[in-house]
C-alpha cells in the first residue's frame, strides 16, 4: 500500500516537472534530455534537474522588493555627474559593442579611467597591498576562492589594523568556492569588526536548489577610487604555485576612475543579496573630483537570474566583430553551440582566430572536455596552442588591437548561464597592443595542436572526449 502512495507522488512530482519542462524549457535537445532522465532515473533524474536543471532565469533567488530596490541603484548609477554619460567609439563594431553591454548589465562605457595590467600572483597582489594599505574610508572584497594561508593571514592584520582607525570592511566569499574557510577565521573576521557573509551557503532545504549556481566574481575596492577584477582568487597557490598543477599563472586588472563605481555597483547589489542589508544601495556614489585618465572602460556582469546571457552575448559579439584577429586565453574553452559556430565562422572567413588554453587542467573532466572541441575547431582553421608550464588560469581576449576583455568568466556553459560572473572592456589601442604582444610572446613558448597529430589520437582519447562532453554544461 505505501509503495502505491509513493509511486503516486513520484509520478505527481515527475509530471510536474514535465509541465515545468515543457512551459519554461528554452532548448529542445536539451528538454528532451531531461524528459528522459527524469523517467529513466528513479529518484535521482528528479534530484539532479532540481539541483542542475532548472531554468533559473524563471526562478530568480531575487523578489519583487530586492528587484526594484537594484533598479533603482542602477538607475543613479548612471546619473552620477563624475561618468561620462555618452561616448563616441572609433568603429560602428565598438558602438555595438557598447550598447549590447548596456542593453544586457545596465553599465554605460566611460573614458575617465587608468587601466593597469597585472601580469600573475606576485604584481597582483604587491598592488593590491597598496591599495588597501592606503584605504580611509572603506574596502570590499568578493572573492569566489578565499582560502587560509599567508596572504589570509595578512588580510587578517590589515583588516584588524584597518577597522580600529574607522576603515568599513565588508567581505562576501562563495559557499562552494571557498569551502575550505574555517569558521574559525570567520570569526576571528568579525571579531575584529570585519562584516563577512557568504554567497548562497551550504543549507538544508536550498542545498539542492542552490548548488550549481555560484558567484564566480572577484572584486576588491577601496574607497570609490581604486578597483581590482580577473582571474586571481585568494590563495596562496598564485604566489607558490601547488604539488600537482605548479605554478599558476593568471591576469588581473586595477582601475582607477569612473568604471571603480560600476564595480562598486556590482558589489553593493551582492552584498544586499547575501545581507538583505540595502544601506550601500542608498548610499551617494563618490564624486569624481579630477580625470584620472583617459581610457575607455566598460563593466559587463550577469548570472543565472538574467533572460539574455550577458557574459555569453558579448563573446559572441566579440568573435562575431573581430575583423583581422581575435586571440583567446582561457583554461575553459568548453563552447557550447553559439560560441563554436561564432570561432568557426570567424576562422572561416578569414580572421586570424587563436586559443591558447593550458596543457595542464585542474580536473580530469574539464581536460577532456576542453580538448573534445580541438577537432572541430582545427578543421575550421582556428590556431590552438597549448602553455605547458603550471597552469595558465587567465581569462582575456584581446581583437583588431582596439578591445579587450579581462575578467572572471571562462569561456564555457557555466560562466554564460550558472555563475555570477563579472568582466572589464577595455576599448583601448595601447592596452589592446601590449596583451597582443603578450599572447604572442607566450605561444612562442607554447605547444601548437597539429590537425593531422590531433585527427590521429588514440580511440581511447576519444572515448574519453566523448564522455566529458556530456559532463560540459556542469564543468
Amino acid at each position: 500500500m505505501y509503495w502505491i502512495i509513493a509511486l503516486i507522488i513520484y509520478l505527481l512530482i515527475a509530471i510536474g516537472m514535465v509541465i515545468s519542462l515543457l512551459v519554461n524549457g528554452i532548448k529542445p535537445a536539451k528538454t528532451l534530455a531531461w524528459l528522459l532522465t527524469i523517467f529513466t532515473i528513479p529518484i535521482g533524474g528528479i534530484l539532479l534537474y532540481w539541483m542542475i536543471g532548472r531554468n533559473r532565469r524563471k526562478y530568480s533567488w531575487k523578489d519583487l522588493r530586492e528587484d526594484a530596490a537594484i533598479a533603482n541603484y542602477l538607475k543613479k548609477i548612471k546619473q552620477n555627474d563624475g561618468v561620462e554619460k555618452y561616448l563616441s567609439l572609433e568603429s560602428n563594431g565598438l558602438i555595438k559593442m557598447a550598447h549590447l553591454i548596456e542593453k544586457s548589465s545596465g553599465f554605460e562605457p566611460t573614458d575617465n579611467n587608468e587601466v593597469t595590467i597585472l601580469k600573475d600572483g606576485k604584481a597582483t597582489f604587491d598592488a593590491i597591498f597598496e591599495s588597501l594599505e592606503a584605504a580611509d574610508k572603506y574596502i570590499y572584497l568578493l572573492y569566489y576562492i578565499f582560502e587560509e594561508g599567508q596572504l589570509a593571514d595578512r588580510l587578517f592584520a590589515l583588516f584588524e589594523k584597518k577597522v580600529k582607525n574607522g576603515v568599513k570592511v565588508k567581505i562576501i566569499y562563495d559557499g562552494v568556492g571557498s569551502y575550505s574557510l574555517s569558521k574559525n577565521y570567520i570569526s576571528k573576521l568579525k571579531s575584529v569588526g570585519v562584516e563577512v557573509y557568504p554567497f548562497l551557503p551550504f543549507k538544508f532545504g536550498r542545498f539542492l536548489a542552490s548548488i550549481n549556481y555560484r558567484n564566480h566574481r572577484k572584486i576588491i575596492i577601496v574607497d570609490g577610487k581604486v578597483a581590482f577584477t580577473g582571474g586571481i582568487n585568494i590563495s596562496d597557490k598564485y604566489l607558490k604555485g601547488d604539488l600537482v598543477l605548479g605554478k599558476w599563472y593568471d591576469m588581473h586588472l586595477q582601475l582607477r576612475g569612473a568604471a571603480v563605481l560600476d564595480l562598486q555597483a556590482v558589489f553593493s547589489i551582492d552584498w544586499f543579496l547575501v545581507s538583505g542589508d540595502d544601506s550601500e544601495l542608498k548610499h551617494e556614489l563618490p564624486k569624481l573630483k579630477k580625470r584620472v585618465g583617459d581610457q575607455i572602460v566598460q563593466i559587463v556582469y550577469g548570472g543565472p537570474d538574467d533572460y539574455f546571457s550577458p557574459i555569453g552575448q558579448t563573446y559572441f559579439a566579440l568573435i562575431n566583430n573581430a575583423e583581422k584577429y581575435i586571440y583567446i586565453t582561457n583554461p575553459y574553452i568548453i563552447p557550447g553551440t553559439a560560441i563554436l559556430r561564432a570561432l568557426e565562422v570567424a576562422a572561416n572567413s578569414g580572421v586570424d582566430v587563436r586559443l591558447l588554453v593550458s596543457a595542464k587542467a585542474d580536473s580530469v573532466l574539464v581536460k577532456w572536455s576542453v580538448r573534445s572541441y580541438f577537432e572541430s575547431f582545427l578543421l575550421a582553421g582556428v590556431k590552438i596552442y597549448q602553455y605547458p608550464e603550471g597552469f595558465l588560469h587567465s581569462k582575456v581576449i584581446v581583437s583588431d588591437d582596439s578591445i579587450v576583455s579581462i575578467g572572471t568568466a571562462n569561456m564555457d556553459i557555466r560562466s554564460f548561464e550558472q555563475n555570477y560572473e563579472v568582466n572589464a572592456i577595455v576599448y583601448d589601442s595601447k592596452t589592446a597592443q601590449l596583451l597582443k604582444k603578450e599572447f604572442l610572446t607566450t605561444i612562442e613558448q607554447s605547444i601548437p595542436v597539429d590537425y593531422e597529430t590531433f585527427k590521429n589520437r588514440p580511440y581511447l582519447d576519444k572515448l574519453k572526449e566523448g564522455f566529458a562532453k556530456i559532463f560540459s554544461p556542469l564543468l
